[in-house]
């Protein structure tokens, strides 16, 4: 007896300009090939389900979907997996799957950018390959590569080490850290930050970085307003009163 044919995960990337008060047309983001592919599931894993369907609106706008809005199984992940991660956590993702064993092609889709990049999703897309699933990943914007190669930075040797501590001196500990890898390693060093603590985190890296070491900051990325500035530490000081505004922002140090 033939066993009946299982459903793939496709890793489907979201605009970058989740928050923002401009949006992209999503025909510039992201390729025809990934509108498509996304418009033909109907069954799905994601950060934030009202998000979600927020942006199969738009590539409905585009590509007719299979099911309209109502119809589209939509499954949240856990809240907690959000900030903490989940490759760690004993989430058994596995569950969130059963359709794909049923034979429907699933998505699994976050706020922004790629899914599992510097968001949730890790542990869906493990329990896909415990499971025997393809895995396949579209074709979309990720803010910390396109941050990181407009940087001038270590492009062949980098690492992503997510959000800094919120309280003051534990986060001057960290970038003194962060930037000791960085000038000993030549490792380039991304993080990101809440946008409304933009103002804080640029203010403390102009105090902690040594005068020569290398910031770069990227803003609004894909959107027309995108900004990418990335000089050495003793020029930011003059910048930080000005700001970087509260757009969601990548911050990399190097050297």
């Amino acid at each position: 007896m033939t066993a009946a044919p299982r459903g793939r995960l496709f890793l489907v990337p979201a605009p970058l300009d989740f928050g923002c008060d401009t949006q992209a047309p999503i025909g510039d983001v992201l390729p025809q090939a990934t509108l498509a592919a996304t418009a033909a599931l109907t069954h799905w894993v994601c950060e934030n389900a009202k998000t979600a369907r927020a942006c199969l609106k738009r590539i409905g706008e585009l590509q007719p979907l299979a099911l309209p809005l109502q119809q589209q199984q939509i499954v949240e992940m856990p809240r907690e997996l959000h900030k903490k991660g989940d490759t760690g956590a004993g989430f058994d993702a596995r569950p969130l799957l059963q359709p794909a064993l049923q034979g429907h092609d699933m998505g699994l889709i976050s706020e922004a950018g790629m899914p599992a990049i510097a968001d949730p999703g890790a542990s869906v897309v493990r329990a896909a390959h415990d499971l025997g699933l393809e895995v396949v990943p579209l074709v979309g914007p990720s803010s910390l590569l396109l941050a990181l190669a407009a940087s001038g930075l270590n492009g062949q040797n980098f690492a992503f080490v997510g959000y800094l501590p919120q309280d003051a001196a534990q986060r001057l500990q960290r970038i003194r850290e962060l930037e000791s890898l960085a000038l000993k390693g030549g490792q380039s060093q991304l993080f990101i930050e809440t946008p409304y603590r933009n103002a804080a985190m640029l203010a403390a890296l102009a105090q902690a970085l040594q005068p020569t070491t290398r910031l770069a900051v990227a803003t609004g990325l894909t959107l027309p307003q995108a900004r990418v500035t990335s000089l050495a530490a003793r020029d930011w000081k003059a910048r930080v009163a000005a700001g970087i505004g509260e757009a969601p922002a990548v911050f990399a140090i190097g050297r």
